[in-house]
């Protein structure tokens, strides 16, 4: 399970459980059958079993713990308030700053506390993201490497606390690289995980900035680290990474998150694959394409279906609301590896049955 990780460089973490939660789904994907619970304890265990930590990557993501120096100079450019990106918690760093050292202290104090035992949190501004004062307070601290994740509580809720506290001492005691030295290396991690991308799909994986992704481009390419490529039906220049290799064969059978390293960038997915793919969770129910939360269904080195799934718990099945299959596949052959695939992820998520809808 490590192994892939840090392959991946990362797992994006997404609220959405209609299936399993997002930073599940890419090791099932790679790994089969693997005991989620290990994750759990990689992620939000003991101080002395951790193997992982949260931070703002791709998206909020959980990261292996070699990766946090690498983050610090983020973590530093949000301490002074002149990180990219975030801009409501760089407002409300400059709004509120003696109320974020406040809410410092109570965790300093008290230890690790979720936005709701706060003491003073100030009430909630509504659904989704209506964070309230002490959920703002707490995060910009999350985004200035102050605090981390102790733990995940209940409904996934995120209890802070010191990262001093939390993270082991050996991380801690590794020294802070430059901000190129990082973006060097948070570009070769994305190389390594991608093999083959452009300027932005290597910029995207770590979500670095315009100006310091091509600046750390020329300097990786002038070492021999990158290589720069042309990609046949590709309008823009690409990056090899030297050590990819092309397999002889491919024998791939995977479904695939909204949210995993392979799909995520969506214009990259068409590129590679000649499949269109948007997630549709914020789609109103009537002008939806496809589902509520479809997998893209990978099959040897070709995307050739998509499934709307959902986990019925209360009920024991893996509802495969509908199944679409792309054009010019072979659809018995298709139908038969999905069938393989959907009874392997109801065996993982512990449900009994597989129900499906029609195929299309």
């Amino acid at each position: 399970m490590q192994r892939a990780i840090e392959r991946l460089g990362l797992l994006q973490i997404d609220s959405v459980n209609v299936l399993a939660r997002a930073h599940y789904l890419p090791l099932f994907s790679r790994l089969g059958n693997y005991d989620s619970a290990l994750l759990d304890r990689a992620a939000w265990g003991r101080r002395g079993e951790r193997r992982l930590f949260e931070f703002w990557a791709h998206e909020a993501s959980l990261l292996p713990l070699a990766t946090q120096p690498l983050l610090r100079w983020r973590m530093e450019r949000a301490a002074a308030n002149t990180g990219d990106g975030k801009g409501k918690l760089h407002l409300f760093r400059r709004e509120q700053k003696a109320y974020i050292d406040e809410v410092r202290r109570e965790i300093e104090d008290r230890g690790p506390l979720a936005a709701s035992e706060l003491s003073n949190a100030g009430p909630g501004r509504g659904a989704w993201w209506g964070w309230s004062d002490g959920k703002l307070a707490l995060e910009w601290l999350f985004f200035a490497g102050v605090l981390t994740t102790a733990t995940r509580r209940g409904t996934f809720e995120r209890v802070y606390d010191l990262a001093e506290r939390v993270l082991p001492a050996a991380i801690q005691a590794v020294p802070t690289p430059s901000a190129e030295d990082a973006q060097r290396e948070l570009l070769r991690l994305s190389a390594r995980a991608l093999g083959v991308g452009t300027e932005f799909d290597l910029r995207d994986y770590f979500r670095l900035g315009v100006a310091d992704t091509k600046a750390r481009l020329a300097e990786l390419v002038e070492a021999g680290e990158l290589l720069p490529v042309s990609v046949e039906g590709w309008d823009r220049p690409a990056y090899l990474d030297p050590a990819a290799r092309q397999p002889r064969r491919i024998e791939a059978r995977a479904l695939l998150a909204p949210f995993d390293p392979l799909v995520w960038e969506r214009d990259r997915t068409h590129r590679i694959f000649d499949f269109f793919y948007r997630i549709e969770i914020y789609t109103p129910l009537a002008k939806r394409t496809y589902g509520y939360y479809v997998l893209p269904f990978l099959l040897g080195d070709r995307l050739v279906g998509r499934v709307d799934l959902k986990a019925d718990r209360a009920g024991g099945r893996l509802l495969a609301h509908a199944i679409h299959f792309e054009k010019d596949v072979d659809r018995r052959q298709v139908a038969a590896a999905l069938d393989e695939e959907l009874r392997l992820m109801a065996d993982w998520l512990g449900l009994e049955t597989v129900v499906k809808g029609k195929g299309r």
